[in-house]
């Protein structure tokens, strides 16, 4: 059990990493670049939007930190190896394509919200890969919480 929590915190470490660096892209969107002292900004390319870099620093630590939550809480949660398995893989899964899609998702007209163009824009590689990989992750997320939840719910 203590393996599979450490495996967690450290993949949820990983994701809070990327919502950090996703900071510094917010930073260089906002004010142009990198500011070296006061008044001296060095100008700092970056892609997608300020709005969008917004999303990934906000949702990579909720999603970091809920994959740390559920890794403290994998003890008390009634599951068989398997499902417990399951549930760490699961979660690790979904935190890297939430992560790809937000990066991802930035670098795409669409936002990686669809497979094709939608009324946001054009889509490419990285819209199809990051929609895809998140959309696996919804239902991913959805069953194996769902599933938790109702054992710890009904454990006596």
């Amino acid at each position: 059990m203590q393996r599979f929590q450490k495996l967690m915190i450290g993949h949820g470490l990983l994701v809070i990493l990327a919502a950090m660096l996703a900071g510094f892209m917010l930073g260089f969107g906002l004010i142009g670049g990198l500011e070296l002292y006061p008044g001296k900004i060095i100008e700092m390319p970056y892609y997608g939007s300020t709005e969008g870099w917004a999303r990934a620093h906000a949702g990579g630590l909720a999603n970091g930190l809920m994959i740390i939550a559920v890794a403290m809480a994998l003890p008390l949660i009634p599951l068989s190896t398997r499902m417990h398995k399951l549930t760490v893989y699961g979660l690790i899964y979904v935190g890297l394509a939430n992560t790809a899609f937000y990066w991802f998702g930035n670098a795409a007209g669409s936002r990686a919200l669809s497979f094709g163009d939608n009324p946001l824009g054009g889509t490419n590689l990285f819209g199809v890969i990051g929609f895809g990989a998140a959309l696996i992750g919804a239902f991913l997320i959805i069953w194996i919480l769902g599933h938790a939840a109702l054992k710890v719910l009904s454990d006596k």
